[in-house]
């Protein structure tokens, strides 16, 4: 009777275990470097992203993070967080071609971060958080190359892009999409409004449809009402003298 009874259950610990194992390797399959929030207007000016870095690894911590800009749509100005154990240093790079902003030319803008002395250890994250002055325009996308090295001496190289209609590569690069900047409301789409509000004041000029409408509906709204009423009088006035007439003739 005992074996019966431990067979099912050695059955359940091993299938336990096998999800537990899925588990596991389907984990870190979908934890990527990636940046949040990960979409923002062009242009947009100080906006702060934190650089989300996962530990893979079940058995070595992460103790080096590289964060790569690019270069061919820079972001002008760049201020990190402090991050409690962490040291980063910054590297710059000069422009071939200045960007011009409101408080001058900007010939020299950050091309490479590194954060060092702190350590994530397995099953955690931890957020880089950067301000960027002002986003670039002309690009859809910005895509910032990472580089991830662990105690044991594993390099993660977080740097391939994500090709429309191709599946996600295994290592894909955090990527800031960008969307198109509001438009502005355009003068002449106030220019109807202005002229039908000075026909409207001009005794000469006819009345826009919409009040000619209401005028309309008011009329026969009034029309109706009159009409029941008469009605209503009318049955009022038949009912009396039915009474009168069957009064008599019952005498």
């Amino acid at each position: 009777m005992s074996k019966n009874v431990r067979l099912p259950r050695r059955a359940a610990t091993l299938a336990a275990l096998a999800s537990a194992t899925v588990l596991l390797v389907a984990g870190p399959a979908s934890a990527h470097v990636t940046v949040q929030p990960s979409s923002a207007a062009q242009g947009a000016a100080d906006q702060s992203f934190a650089f989300r870095v996962p530990n893979e690894d079940d058995k070595a911590g992460t103790v080096k993070v590289e964060l790569f800009f690019p270069t061919d749509h820079p972001v002008p100005s760049v201020l990190l967080a402090a991050v409690p154990g962490w040291t980063d240093q910054i590297e710059t790079t000069k422009l071939a071609t200045p960007i011009k902003t409101d408080d001058g030319e900007i010939t020299d803008v950050v091309s490479h971060v590194t954060w060092t002395g702190g350590t994530i250890a397995p099953g955690h994250y931890q957020d880089f958080t950067v301000d960027f002055g002002q986003l670039p325009t002309g690009t859809d996308q910005l895509v910032f190359k990472t580089l991830q090295t662990y105690s044991n001496g594993n390099v993660v190289r977080w740097i391939d892009t994500t090709q429309p209609g191709q599946p996600e590569p295994e290592h894909p690069a955090p990527t800031l999409h960008l969307t198109a900047a509001a438009a502005a409301d355009s003068p002449t789409a106030a220019a109807p409004s202005a002229t039908a509000a000075t026909a409207g004041s001009s005794g000469n000029a006819a009345a826009p449809k919409s009040a000619a409408s209401d005028s309309t509906a008011r009329t026969l709204g009034i029309v109706g009402i009159a009409v029941g009423v008469l009605g209503v009088v009318a049955a009022v006035v038949r009912g009396r003298r039915r009474a009168g007439g069957d009064g008599s003739t019952a005498q």
